[in-house]
């Protein structure tokens, strides 16, 4: 089912959550909308959902209008942040709840059940409570609840914010995997950059209600279309168009500021005419990475990333006088502070 949203706002008093958004999302894709804390990406998922109704503009889903169609009319599945899993229910009765009010015929809801178990790697895990399993267990749960009733969408609001790094990560992969079994279109929310380059087909990247930009993942960090965008994903320094990096280097940024991601950074230990000097205040060593704090002559600091690698060729050590110059520089219409 592919959905298309059409100049859709949404306000709750005077906060402007949703502000004349247009958006369509491919049938059978993986879509991230990401950004920070009320940037409204949570309030577009409520819309599409049903949970919410616009204030105006319209919501496609395969072409007809579902503005105004209830969350059932809709068959989509949801899935939230905290599980909400129903704790005195087992595990298949969880999965299986969907179906019961569905009516569906016993023998369907056990060989369905029995289907998501397997596919969510929950086999013989069944006839336990929410109690008993661990965090990522349980939203594996919540999904396989969420898919029994065969939903045409599925919309995951924050679906690993409940859960430490290695299990988010660890599910990250899992739902890709699972995603590429099931291919039910699916939009996720996260705010989390990583989560969102790493599972998604697409990413819709919003701020302030509106959206900045939609894109692949390699579409989004190579060619940001605002300094926003470029900003939130990814590490990035921002300095003056002034700064003599940018003189010595021969970049000509036609606005006040520019914008240069960590390993954009290059650095020589010898000055070659389009070097800026700079020190070496700080290394942070990150295993598979270097990040490198740099200084230069008027106070402005830089940080630079470096693999394992030309690190070791380098040589280098704190305090060492360095030459830096920009790689892929960028400069945006309007200024942005982070």
């Amino acid at each position: 089912m592919g959905i298309v949203v059409e100049n859709v706002s949404k306000q709750f008093g005077s906060f402007k959550a949703v502000d004349e958004v247009s958006l369509e999302i491919k049938s059978g894709s993986l879509v991230a909308l990401l950004g920070p804390s009320g940037s409204g990406k949570s309030t577009l998922l409520r819309l599409i959902s049903g949970l919410e109704m616009p204030d105006s503009g319209k919501i496609l889903l395969t072409g007809k209008d579902a503005t105004y169609q209830s969350v059932q009319q809709r068959n989509i599945g949801f899935v939230f942040q905290h599980y909400a899993l129903f704790k005195h229910l087992t595990v298949k009765q969880n999965i299986a709840f969907g179906l019961e009010i569905r009516k569906a015929q016993p023998k369907k809801i056990k060989g369905r059940v029995e289907q998501l178990l397997e596919l969510v790697q929950l086999t013989g895990l069944g006839d336990r409570y929410p109690s008993q399993l661990s965090g990522g267990q349980r939203q594996r749960v919540a999904l396989a609840r969420a898919l029994a009733v065969e939903p045409e969408v599925l919309l995951l609001d924050e679906p690993f914010g409940a859960l430490d790094a290695k299990v988010r990560k660890d599910l990250r992969a899992w739902l890709r995997n699972l995603h590429d079994e099931v291919h039910v279109t699916t939009v996720f929310v996260t705010h989390d950059q990583e989560e969102a380059m790493e599972v998604s087909d697409e990413v819709v990247v919003m701020n302030k209600g509106r959206v900045e930009q939609v894109g692949t993942p390699a579409e989004i960090y190579d060619n940001p279309a605002t300094a926003f965008v470029m900003s939130f994903i990814g590490p990035v320094n921002v300095l003056p168009s002034n700064s003599k990096i940018f003189q010595s280097s021969g970049f000509n940024a036609p606005h006040p500021q520019v914008f240069l991601r960590p390993q954009d950074v290059i650095l020589e230990t010898s000055a070659n005419g389009t070097t800026t000097p700079a020190t070496i205040s700080r290394l942070i060593h990150l295993g598979w990475e270097i990040q490198v704090e740099l200084t230069f002559d008027d106070g402005q600091v830089m940080m630079a990333h470096l693999t394992r690698d030309r690190f070791n060729d380098l040589e280098l050590e704190p305090q060492q006088r360095v030459y830096v110059k920009p790689k892929d520089a960028k400069s945006f219409p309007v200024s942005y502070s982070i």
